[in-house]
């Protein structure tokens, strides 16, 4: 059987399932990189790509560069070709060898046979061209137009190539891709299964109790726990690796095993039981005091990874649409942003607690943050790492 036959058959058995799948990054087939199915519309396959570009940004991986680079030109190059209506009709047809003859400038076939031969050179993964990291890196910034690619989750926007996009709002107020609740959307799928074949009466009943539940019985404010609703990514898992840098919304907090469950983005998978060590916080930061450059600082950037050899984090600068790498006590986290103490030598006993940031003492460089009720302290911006 040729190749153009195989993938016609392998097409035919997909064809009808409209579900996405895990992304197969070992794999040569765009679809399968992407994990959606050969029938996916344009919205589906950007949100796919959006994500996992994402996940392997190379800035978001400092001591795993290589793969992450390897899999983010991957993931591009797969977008590349099925974000492209001639590429992709090219590919579905006759595979790889169809989107070589599409970059060697062959037009749509009229009939059967393959068109203008083969061997157009090339040779990436679900396409002639093997995708640099700058073009990577150029196709990443025009698939997310203005927005912040790193700030938010589960909104929606137009914007690069390949049908209908998604916008990227912030978790706080300030940046992002322009305004709206960030979380509305995504808690509104969230819910969708279990509020899908109620009635108007019966939602209605069930919102009437949680408001009479969170008037009887007001929560209490913690201090030491990161609020709901914080977008974050999951690193360094054991058991479960395959979710190292997905992103998600925090949903819950539980004392009793002091974990977070979170919500994964776009995921049918159930929420995970994470503890704090295991979550990196996508907050918002002004840059602040930087004597080499200058010009960055009053700049607000989201945080995109912290780098434990250098002590540093690397974040994203939407206006700039590059990544800088700073030290904690060059970026300031907005007020209510939840931290944890860190390499206090006066009271080292709070070394590894968490408080809320109240504010920041600009003439000093230090945070007010709030440790319970009635403790408040005042410490280095370089006290305090997410």
């Amino acid at each position: 059987m040729n190749r153009e036959s195989q993938h016609k058959n392998k097409k035919q058995k997909t064809n009808n399932n409209t579900k996405t799948m895990p992304p197969n990054l070992q794999s040569n087939d765009p679809y399968l990189i992407l994990g959606c199915p050969t029938n996916a519309d344009d919205a589906t396959l950007k949100k796919a790509y959006r994500k996992l570009a994402v996940k392997w940004h190379p800035d978001k991986h400092p001591d795993n560069n290589e793969e992450a680079t390897k899999n983010f030109q991957k993931v591009s190059e797969a977008y590349a070709t099925l974000s492209d209506p001639k590429k992709r009709q090219m590919y579905d047809q006759y595979g790889e060898e169809g989107v070589r003859a599409a970059d060697a400038g062959a037009d749509m076939p009229g009939g059967g046979g393959m068109p203008g031969g083969g061997g157009f050179g090339g040779g990436g993964p679900g396409g002639a061209h093997h995708m640099s990291q700058e073009e990577a890196n150029a196709f990443f910034a025009q698939a997310f137009g203005d927005s912040d690619p790193f700030g938010g989750l589960f909104g929606g926007m137009g914007g690069g190539g390949g049908g209908p996009g998604i916008r990227f709002s912030s978790s706080h107020g300030g940046m992002g891709g322009g305004g709206g609740d960030p979380f509305a959307s995504f808690l509104g799928q969230a819910m969708g299964g279990s509020m899908r074949g109620m009635g108007m009466n019966d939602m209605r009943a069930g919102m009437g109790r949680a408001q009479s539940m969170r008037q009887s019985s007001p929560a209490k404010k913690e201090y030491n726990v990161i609020p709901r609703g914080t977008i974050v990514s999951l690193k360094d898992l054991v058991s479960k690796a395959i979710y190292n840098g997905d992103r998600g919304v925090i949903k819950q907090y539980i004392p009793s095993s002091q974990r977070y469950v979170v919500e994964l983005e776009d995921s049918g998978e159930e929420p995970l039981s994470v503890k704090p060590e295991n979550l990196l916080q996508h907050v918002h930061v002004t840059i602040y005091d930087i004597q080499s450059q200058q010009e960055l600082n009053g700049k607000t950037g989201t945080i995109i990874t912290w780098c434990p050899k250098k002590g540093r984090y690397n974040i994203y600068v939407a206006s700039l649409k590059r990544v800088v790498s700073l030290k904690p006590g060059n970026v300031v986290l907005e007020t209510g942003t939840v931290a944890r103490l860190n390499g206090l030598t006066s009271k080292p006993e709070l070394n590894g607690k968490w408080g809320t940031i109240k504010d920041h003492v600009k003439d000093t460089n230090k945070y007010d943050v709030q440790l319970s009720a009635n403790q408040i302290i005042r410490v280095k911006a370089d006290n305090m790492i997410l």
